[in-house]
């Protein structure tokens, strides 16, 4: 027999199996004997009582009979018929990886396009980057195999529930290696030490089943004829026939935007959020979230969400990184982007998270229409070339090669210049600065009127112990590629499918990874409708 219950439990009960079994019991009025196994179903963290953090556990508990696993078969990747048909696939991030997993599943040959490298030398170029501020424009925190979902916090958490279905994600990716627990926790993260295995296990599966990834092909051009893509042309002068395209190229993929501008391809300007990575010491976030002096061994290090409206504008947390790392994420030389992650165990001395404010595009050409009187304000990469100015200042701002400009948090809310720094995640290294000469004249008022609001709901938040780093700026992308409602197909370009984030279409991994499935999902009906 087996039951579905609810319980609440202190932390550190619910690390105690012989506890849990013991509650288990008593809720359900039986002899904990007859108890033979339980698992997990649900699990959150209730933090609002400054007397006590709970853990609510949903469980389903086995009664005198014996316990079942979670999953009875895996998912199954046949091999694929020598005539399949094939989708080409532009970028191996989370939608294009998805996307090729569910072809396979489907019967449909997917060919993968990545533009950077695989995961194992992607490493070294990120080692570069890290130590001595190097950037490769095509293999960095952004693009290589798993783009920037592999050194990424591998948060799976969505809001996204009806583009597709969130359960099968999590499934495949505790299928490929991923531990149990992302199954039923409220906020899962699989962690950036952790990630690049399952991506190789993606990869892996994706070629045992008869598709291929191909690395270093970046896409440069393509033909076209009657409204439809025939041949896609890389770097190297490789060139490849298709039938359909699925272009998952991410949000920092500038060079497909212009390349679709040039050819007249329809694009258009998307808001999205920009401004600075805060990081504060971990302890400081703790004492605050669980009211404590300090966490003890059964807490995960805490979390925050944070926004506010600040003159009619959103000023909002972003890709929050408990015991995490601020890691340089620019995708060329001459810019400075920062981002956060985590290792699976959160044990970092740091918590960083993204502090953004809202771009729409009348905001943005007021202030580029300053720079520039002759300003094309119908230009759909003009959100583009805001986001890249504010980059540029960083880098000019900073201390060479990839050290950000960084001011201490009260003094950037009090217009100081910080005399000194506290120590900090980020590797190449930090320059006190002026952040007046690199965030817009609104960018910045937003940024500091909401870091004292945010300093009002979480008492101990507002102090110069944190770090304000900039800048945080590839939060989602800035240009659109439209597609039709029902059949996802570019409205101009007929055998054209935009996907992902770099579309527009998605906002983290598991929205990217479903995104994917869907449009896999449709491509292959239409597919399989010519034969």
């Amino acid at each position: 027999m087996q039951k579905t219950i609810q319980v609440r439990l202190k932390p550190e009960e619910a690390a105690n199996n012989s506890l849990v079994l013991e509650t288990v019991a008593k809720s359900l009025a039986i002899e904990k004997a007859n108890i033979t196994g339980y698992k997990i179903l649900k699990q959150s963290i209730d933090a609002r009582s400054r007397q006590q953090v709970w853990i609510n556990l949903t469980l389903e508990a086995f009664v005198n009979e014996s316990p079942s696993p979670r999953f009875i078969d895996p998912l199954l990747f046949p091999s694929l018929p020598k005539n399949a048909k094939e989708l080409v696939i532009i970028g191996a991030g989370p939608a294009g990886l998805f996307a090729a997993l569910e072809c396979i599943q489907l019967g449909i040959k997917p060919i993968i396009l990545e533009r950077g490298k695989d995961v194992r030398a992607r490493r070294r170029d990120l080692a570069k980057l890290n130590k001595e501020g190097i950037v490769n424009p095509e293999s960095n925190y952004c693009f290589g195999e798993g783009g920037a979902g592999t050194y990424s916090d591998g948060k799976l958490y969505t809001r996204s529930n009806k583009r597709g279905s969130i359960d099968k994600i999590l499934r495949l990716f505790y299928q490929f290696g991923a531990e149990e627990r992302i199954l039923y926790e409220a906020h899962p993260h699989i962690g950036t030490n952790k990630l690049p295995h399952i991506i190789t296990a993606m990869r892996e599966q994706i070629e045992a089943s008869g598709g291929k990834v191909l690395f270093e092909k970046k896409l440069v051009d393509f033909t076209l004829l009657n409204n439809n893509i025939k041949e896609l042309i890389t770097s190297d002068g490789d060139r490849y026939k298709c039938e359909a395209v699925l272009l998952a190229t991410g949000h920092s993929a500038r060079d497909i935007f212009k390349l679709l501008y040039q050819k007249e391809i329809l694009i258009e300007a998307k808001p999205f959020a920009l401004g600075v990575r805060v990081e504060h010491p971990q302890p400081v976030i703790d004492s605050i979230q669980y009211h404590c002096v300090q966490r003890g061994p059964f807490l995960p290090p805490a979390a925050y969400s944070l926004v506010e409206q600040v003159s009619e504008r959103g000023v909002f947390s972003f890709c929050m990184c408990p015991g995490g790392i601020i890691a340089p994420a620019a995708t060329a030389p001459g810019e400075i982007v920062v981002n956060g992650w985590s290792p699976s165990k959160r044990d970092n001395a740091y918590a960083n998270s993204g502090m953004v404010v809202q771009i729409d595009l009348p905001t943005a050409s007021n202030f580029l229409s300053k720079l520039n009187s002759n300003l094309n304000t119908n230009n759909p990469l003009l959100l583009l070339e805001f986001q890249q100015l504010v980059e540029n200042n960083a880098f000019i701002n900073g201390g060479g090669k990839q050290v950000a400009p960084a001011t201490r948090l009260v003094d950037f809310c009090t217009h100081k210049i910080s005399a000194d720094l506290p120590d900090s995640s980020y590797l190449p290294g930090l320059a006190s600065a002026d952040l007046k000469e690199v965030l817009p004249e609104f960018v910045r008022h937003t940024l500091q009127e909401g870091f004292k609001s945010f300093g009002k709901k979480m008492r101990g938040y507002y102090t110069n112990e944190a770090i304000v780093v900039a800048t945080e700026s590839r939060t989602s992308s800035p240009v659109r590629i439209p597609r039709d409602s029902e059949t996802l197909q570019h409205p101009q370009i007929t055998n054209l499918y935009p996907c992902g984030e770099g579309a527009g279409y998605a906002g983290g991994i598991v929205s990217a990874a479903m995104d994917g499935q869907k449009l896999a999902q449709a491509i292959a009906e239409q597919l399989k409708a010519v034969q």
